[in-house]
């Protein structure tokens, strides 16, 4: 496997990681919601539906926004069920809910190949693990709504793949900032910082380079803990863009 994910995850940093965790402005969020216990569906299951609904509640058409789920779904013969499951996504109410958490389900064969695929009409979603999802999604929606404008979602990196790297997609890309959304009970890695890193330095060598070269920092959303992380570009010294640019991608 060559993906950013993969690579950024193997790569083996210097102590701390090239971009420390700590060097990472943090702001924590409050709504006074208690996320429930007890959610029946595996955490990457939820991270994705999350993910896939937050991009198309900020208006990211849902046929782009499952686009890689719906491939998974077309390489092995299920597009009918997984159209059916597209089309009774119509917003944050329950059902649509339901429907993009079977369609993520989908994503694994894409990604990984048709052995980690379980079925996703078998999924046990109950009425925590919905109101969990929505409540990340709506924390998401207003994260992003408040440093947007949303400029793109789920970008790929046409022109910018090497040999070492020949897959990967972003998360959410706003008018100063590249973004990486995770939905996870830990606290982020220097795996992270690096992986999008990653991400904006492919950017700037994409088809989409002049979108990239507007953008001023880097960080990530946490809707699980209602915590961002971000750091500026220009505080980033360039023997550590080149580095990563040299060994970890291989331009």
């Amino acid at each position: 496997m060559t993906t950013v994910t993969y690579v950024t995850r193997k790569f083996k940093q210097p102590y701390g990681g090239f971009l420390k965790v700590s060097e990472f402005e943090m702001a924590q969020f409050g709504d006074d919601i208690v996320l429930n216990d007890g959610e029946t569906l595996h955490p990457s299951i939820i991270g994705m539906a999350t993910q896939y609904l937050s991009e198309f509640m900020l208006g990211e058409k849902k046929e782009e926004v499952f686009k890689v789920s719906l491939q998974g779904a077309y390489n092995v013969g299920l597009h009918n069920p997984s159209i059916l499951y597209l089309e009774n996504i119509q917003g944050l109410d329950d059902n649509s809910i339901i429907n993009a958490c079977r369609l993520s389900g989908y994503d694994v064969i894409y990604r990984m190949g048709r052995d980690f695929y379980r079925p996703v009409e078998d999924f046990m979603i109950d009425q925590n693990t919905i109101e969990n999802i929505k409540t990340m999604v709506n924390r998401s929606v207003k994260f992003f709504n408040d440093n947007g404008p949303v400029i793109d979602s789920g970008m790929t990196f046409e022109g910018a793949y090497t040999h070492k790297i020949r897959n990967g997609d972003g998360d959410i890309l706003t008018a100063d900032g590249l973004w990486d959304m995770k939905v996870s009970k830990n606290k982020i890695t220097n795996k992270h910082t690096l992986q999008v890193l990653v991400y904006y330095l492919m950017g700037l060598r994409s088809s989409n380079r002049e979108r990239f070269k507007q953008v001023e920092r880097i960080g990530f959303f946490n809707p699980r803990l209602n915590v961002s992380y971000f750091k500026y570009i220009k505080s980033i010294p360039s023997e550590i863009i080149q580095t990563v640019e040299r060994e970890v991608i291989g331009y």
